[in-house]
């Protein structure tokens, strides 16, 4: 099988060049999560930023962790994929992860929901999870779940 085309442009990185990893590596892990070819447009972003994303395009006033904002999921996935920093490195002490960790989970989550992948409801969550703990594990990350086996995240 021929390799899936991946056009990714990454915005803010300079913020949180000290936190981020690779370019490379952040596009091994959306590789890895591919189902098709695909054109993302991926932002980090400060809590300010976030909240004000979230508010206006989903009507909840708090800075979230990862929005995606689908726009084609077929014959090719766009979508833009925002990641909120401040949110992504409380959750990950938090929850005891390590930066990265979280991080290759956000991003990965953010693809397959530009891919068509939901948790509106549990079957859908169910769904999306054990497809993201199979890509995770397999780029050598932990279960992202395993300390809340079942559990939909926002």
């Amino acid at each position: 099988m021929d390799e899936l085309l991946l056009q990714l442009i990454v915005q803010q990185a300079w913020l949180y060049k000290k936190e981020l990893p690779c370019r490379a590596k952040i596009e091994r892990w959306i590789r890895a999560a591919l189902e098709r070819n695909s054109s993302f447009t991926l932002r980090f972003v400060d809590e300010a930023e976030g909240r004000e994303l979230n508010a206006r395009y989903r009507h909840k006033d708090y800075a979230t962790n990862v929005l995606t904002f689908d726009y084609m999921h077929e014959p090719c996935a766009e979508a833009d994929i925002i990641i909120c920093v401040p949110v992504l490195q409380r959750q990950a002490r938090e929850q005891n992860k390590t930066f990265e960790e979280h991080l290759a989970h956000l991003i990965v989550h953010g693809v397959l929901h530009a891919h068509g992948y939901d948790h509106l409801n549990e079957e859908e969550a169910e769904e999306m999870e054990a497809r993201e703990t199979e890509i995770l594990t397999g780029l050598g990350f932990p279960n992202p779940y395993s300390d809340r086996e079942g559990m939909v995240h926002d």
